[in-house]
């Protein structure tokens, strides 16, 4: 595929020497779904993005990305055997996380949509950071564990390299959503290297305790990334939730069964029942030790059809063992002395809790339905897809905890928390400066709902 470094790259602009030697460097560490994963393959070495892309998009997904958990190495992976998925390393790191689909289309349509880290960047640079020098990226396969060894060695060798390229100084991480989750696993199990090489950590919307109602929901029915018109060139809902039933990643932000919930996440289900000839409903609950077992029973006819063959999909009990252990380490983490703390959380946004299928006039009658039916959510305040309650709770001492009236993925191009980030680092914009990009146009608008929205709170 080529890359069309000209939309990637446009707006960005070079900062002198004098700045640089001046600035510790800054590491952005992407969250679920949130880099570019390309298809390469194994014979002749090219490769094909297969997210995020617009066109086509459903089509080289499930030929490209279907994947099925391997047990033995802990690793997911993909079914097509001529190919590997692999993440784009160019721009310092920085291209995988900037704009998911870098392509005309997404510039000409303005879908937005697409922009990830793109803002943030350009924040950044306009602060007199330089990418290779005091600025990079790190994007990883978000479909695997946040503990494999992959991961925490990329980890690694992005903190070093930015370390070496500034000239032997500290680094401040900046993670967002999962990649929350992903530097606390690399603390824990890596915690000399955390120690030597990170002066700051500033973390975004992190589900410390997991996202009840969105992960809950992901595992039995999927997830929609874009809805109206654009959905019909994005993934499906169908194609997304087969490969997340085979995410270590996904099963390792369900809701935390040690946290102390103000009250505790549930699935419901209208249930049709049968006794002695007379037909009842009624609703039934699972709560946190509950709810494997009705993913079990909802889940063990689930398959897909790939190259000719059925390959099973069922919940999968070995991903689940495995994120437990996971959940052992997160929660054990504790950041090391001297390295201060900053959490930002999203509030003011009706939160997927709760979630329930079926209905009394309408109840499920064998649990495998659910997984084709539409869920019905109860609410709590947070971000739109992490509960403000989960966020916050870290569990670490922070410099400052602090929410902010935004959406999950709009906190990354939120005014407030580009204040707070260049007050924490201790820097400023170097001067006003106009991106080339629509977005400019599109983010500007989308401050003014949100900010509209939030003052109704």
């Amino acid at each position: 595929m080529l890359r069309d470094f000209w939309c990637f790259n446009s707006g960005t602009r070079s900062s002198d020497s004098g700045d640089v030697a001046d600035l510790d460097p800054v590491l952005l560490v992407s969250g679920i779904a949130g880099s570019i994963l390309n298809s390469k393959s194994k014979k002749f070495g090219f490769q094909t993005r297969v997210w995020v892309r617009i066109l086509l998009a459903d089509l080289e997904f499930k030929k490209k990305l279907f994947s099925v958990y391997n047990p033995k190495t802990g690793y997911t992976e993909v079914l097509d055997d001529s190919s590997e998925i692999v993440v784009p390393q160019d721009d310092y790191g920085l291209y995988a996380i900037d704009i998911l689909d870098p392509s005309p289309l997404v510039k000409c349509m303005q879908l937005t949509d697409c922009y990830h880290f793109h803002d943030m960047i350009d924040m950044l640079v306009g602060c007199g950071y330089k990418k290779g020098t005091t600025l990079f990226g790190y994007g990883y396969d978000f479909r695997q564990s946040n503990r494999i060894d992959k991961a925490m060695d990329g980890l690694q060798e992005k903190l070093e390299a930015a370390y070496k390229a500034s000239g032997g100084r500290k680094v401040n991480l900046i993670s967002h959503s999962m990649g929350g989750l992903l530097v606390s696993c690399f603390i824990t199990l890596r915690s000399d290297v955390f120690s030597q090489y990170v002066n700051k950590w500033i973390t975004i919307a992190t589900p410390f305790q997991g996202a009840p109602g969105c992960i809950n929901d992901s595992l039995l029915t999927g997830v929609q990334f874009v809805d109206g018109f654009e959905s019909y060139f994005f993934v499906s809902r169908w194609s997304m939730h087969q490969l997340l039933v085979e995410c270590p990643s996904i099963y390792e932000m369900l809701p935390n069964i040690d946290f102390d919930w103000k009250k505790k996440p549930e699935i419901l289900v209208w249930r049709k029942q049968s006794k002695d000839g007379e037909t009842s409903v009624v609703l039934e609950s699972y709560g946190l030790d509950e709810s494997a077992t009705l993913f079990e029973e909802a889940l063990k006819n689930n398959e897909l059809s790939y190259n000719g063959k059925t390959v099973p999909l069922p919940f999968n009990s070995a991903i689940l063992k495995w994120a437990a252990g996971t959940r052992e380490i997160l929660n054990k983490t504790q950041v090391p002395k001297g390295i201060p703390f900053y959490n930002i959380y999203g509030t003011s946004f009706d939160t997927p809790f709760d979630v329930c299928y079926g209905s009394e006039s309408s109840p499920i009658d064998e649990l495998s339905e659910i997984c084709h039916s539409n869920p019905e959510y109860s609410y709590v305040d947070g971000d739109g897809t992490v509960p403000a309650e989960s966020a916050k709770a870290d569990k670490f001492d922070p410099v400052e905890r602090v929410g902010v009236c935004s959406s999950h993925r709009g906190l990354l191009t939120n005014e407030k928390v580009f204040q707070l980030i260049q007050k924490w680092l201790g820097v400023s914009p170097k001067g006003k400066k106009h991106s080339k990009t629509s977005k400019v146009m599109d983010v500007h608008f989308n401050r003014l709902v949100e900010e509209k929205n939030c003052s109704l709170y």
